[in-house]
C-alpha cells in the first residue's frame, strides 16, 4: 500500500449501506478473542501498567512482570476456556507463534473446543513497524507456516502484536492469502479492503472493549468492567434489529483469567448469551459470511 491520506477502503457511513444481514436473521455476531501471547524471561517486558519500556533501560529479568503473563498461560487460560466453553462460545485466538514451541498443551485443549487461530506474531514483544520489510514479511510467513504446522490449518485472519502496521502489512497479508486483518478498529461492520486490485476484507475488533485498555489504563472496577461489555452489548443488539452488527470481546489470559475478575467475565457471557438472535461466531464464519452475502460486488 502507498502512503494516503485515508484508508485503502471506501469511506461509506453506516447510515448509507445496505442491511447486513446474519445466519438465522441475528441482529449480532458476537466473537471473543483471547490474546494468547508469549514472552521470553530474557525480554524487555511491560510495565506494571502495561506500558512498554524502553529496550535501552528495560530490566532483564523483569521476573514480576514475566511471572504475571505466564500466569495467563498456565492457569488463566484453562479458566477462560471453561466459561466459554459453559456459553457455547468457540474463540479465535489471537496466537503468538511462539507459544506452539513452548505451550503445545494450549493449543491442543483449543483445538479439542473448535476454536479459530489466527496471527498474532511470533511473540508480543516484536511489532510490525519496528521491522524492515523483509523482516515483516518474513515474521508474518514463519507466524502463519508454524501455527498451520501445529494446528493442521494455516490461519486465515491476523492482528498485529499492539494492533501495529506499516504501509506494507497488509500487502503481506495478501501476499500469505489472509482473509481478513483485524488491526482497524473503525467500523462495527465488516467492509472491504483494496488492497492493490486484491481484496482483504477488515473485521470489527476492539481496543475499548478489551480488557488491558479496561484493567491497566482506565482501572474499571469488575463491576465496571462486566457493566461496559453490556452496554456495548446493548446498544449493538439495538441497533442491529435495522442491519446486523459486530462485537469483538477481547481478552488476555493473565487479565480476565485471575480468580476476581473471570466471575464478571462469566456474568457479561450470561448476559449476552441468554438473548435471541446472537450469532456465537468465528471470525472466519463472520468474515465468509458477510464476503458471501453482503458484498458479492465489492
Amino acid at each position: 500500500m502507498q502512503p494516503r491520506r485515508y484508508g485503502p477502503f471506501h469511506y461509506v457511513p453506516i447510515t448509507q449501506r445496505p442491511r447486513l444481514t446474519w445466519p438465522d436473521d441475528a441482529r449480532l455476531a458476537l466473537w471473543v478473542i483471547p490474546n494468547i501471547e508469549f514472552f521470553g524471561l530474557e525480554d524487555p517486558m511491560p510495565g506494571v501498567a502495561n506500558e512498554r519500556l524502553p529496550k535501552a533501560t528495560a530490566t532483564i529479568p523483569n521476573v514480576r512482570n514475566w511471572s504475571l503473563r505466564d500466569y495467563g498461560n498456565r492457569v488463566g487460560i484453562w479458566r477462560l476456556m471453561d466459561v466459554m466453553a459453559r456459553h457455547g462460545v468457540r474463540g479465535t485466538a489471537a496466537l503468538n507463534s511462539e507459544l506452539c514451541d513452548h505451550h503445545p498443551q494450549i493449543i491442543a485443549a483449543a483445538k479439542e473446543l473448535g476454536w479459530e487461530f489466527m496471527g498474532h506474531g511470533q511473540t508480543n514483544v516484536v511489532r510490525m513497524d519496528e521491522l524492515t520489510l523483509e523482516e515483516e514479511h518474513r515474521a508474518i510467513h514463519d507466524t502463519l507456516t508454524r501455527i498451520a504446522a501445529e494446528t493442521g490449518r494455516k490461519p486465515s485472519g491476523w492482528l498485529g502484536p499492539g494492533l501495529a502496521e506499516t504501509w506494507h502489512t497488509l500487502d503481506v497479508l495478501v501476499d500469505e492469502g489472509c482473509l481478513y486483518v483485524c488491526d482497524w478498529v473503525n467500523d462495527d461492520q465488516p467492509y472491504v479492503m483494496d488492497i492493490g486490485g486484491r481484496r482483504l476484507c477488515s473485521i470489527p475488533y476492539s481496543v475499548e472493549i478489551n480488557d488491558v485498555p479496561m484493567v491497566f489504563v482506565h482501572k474499571l472496577s469488575n463491576e465496571d468492567f462486566e457493566g461496559r461489555i453490556r452496554r456495548q452489548f446493548d446498544v449493538l443488539y439495538s441497533e442491529g434489529a435495522e442491519s446486523g452488527r459486530v462485537m469483538a470481546i477481547a481478552v488476555h489470559p493473565f487479565v480476565t483469567g485471575v480468580p476476581h475478575r473471570i466471575d464478571a467475565f462469566d456474568s457479561a457471557l450470561r448476559y449476552i448469551c441468554s438473548h435471541a438472535g446472537v450469532w456465537k461466531a468465528t471470525g472466519e464464519e463472520i468474515v465468509r459470511h458477510y464476503l458471501e452475502n453482503a458484498c458479492r460486488d465489492s
